[in-house]
């Protein structure tokens, strides 16, 4: 039995806190990058109030959404989820963000990842994780492919970023080739 099923190598996974993280989540959505990043909806700034609003949402049984925080002191540093959307099937869709900018690049979206696959193959009994990318964050792309997502499709320009369109390439990972992956890493 893993007694560390919410906490990886530089990450943990926890409840989000509407009163505690709002603020500080309100703040990445300033910066327009993060927003492109996040989501394919245009980006802008969210109040803080909207935003733990959303977060005292009640939840559906089917999403299980998680803040990320750092191991070595705490600090809020994005969110992860997943949300079920055929349990006969065992499907999840993953979604990730890292917010502050400075943060990005340094391993905790892996971590983090690592973590939400660890929860949806073991804790949930999913069969498959499927996740968007898109074409104009490559960086994310090999993330996902360091925990095992392939691609499994594309939509072709999909997106409209400043003038140019891109695609949204679909990736997704079974519970046999993270099985395999977790076996070969703790060898």
């Amino acid at each position: 039995m893993d007694s560390l099923l919410f906490t990886g190598k530089l990450v943990r996974l926890e409840a989000k806190s509407a009163e505690a993280d709002s603020a500080i989540m309100a703040s990445w959505t300033r910066d327009s990058e993060y927003g492109r990043l996040r989501d394919s909806s245009p980006a802008g700034p969210r109040s803080s109030v909207r935003l733990r609003e959303w977060l005292s949402e009640d939840l559906k049984d089917n999403v299980f959404p998680f803040a990320l925080r750092a191991l070595d002191d705490d600090r809020l540093l994005g969110t992860v989820d997943i949300e079920v959307n055929h349990w006969p099937h065992g499907e999840g869709w993953a979604g990730i963000d890292i917010g502050p900018r400075h943060e990005w690049g340094r391993g905790y979206g892996t971590d983090a990842m690592r973590v939400m696959l660890r929860y949806a193959f073991t804790e949930l009994n999913l069969h498959r994780v499927t996740l968007n990318a898109f074409e104009y964050n490559p960086r994310a792309m090999r993330s996902y492919a360091k925990v095992g997502f392939v691609s499994e499709g594309r939509r072709r320009q999909m997106l409209q970023r400043d003038g140019r369109r891109w695609d949204v390439i679909h990736m997704g990972i079974l519970r046999n080739d993270w099985q395999r992956i977790v076996s070969s890493e703790s060898n």
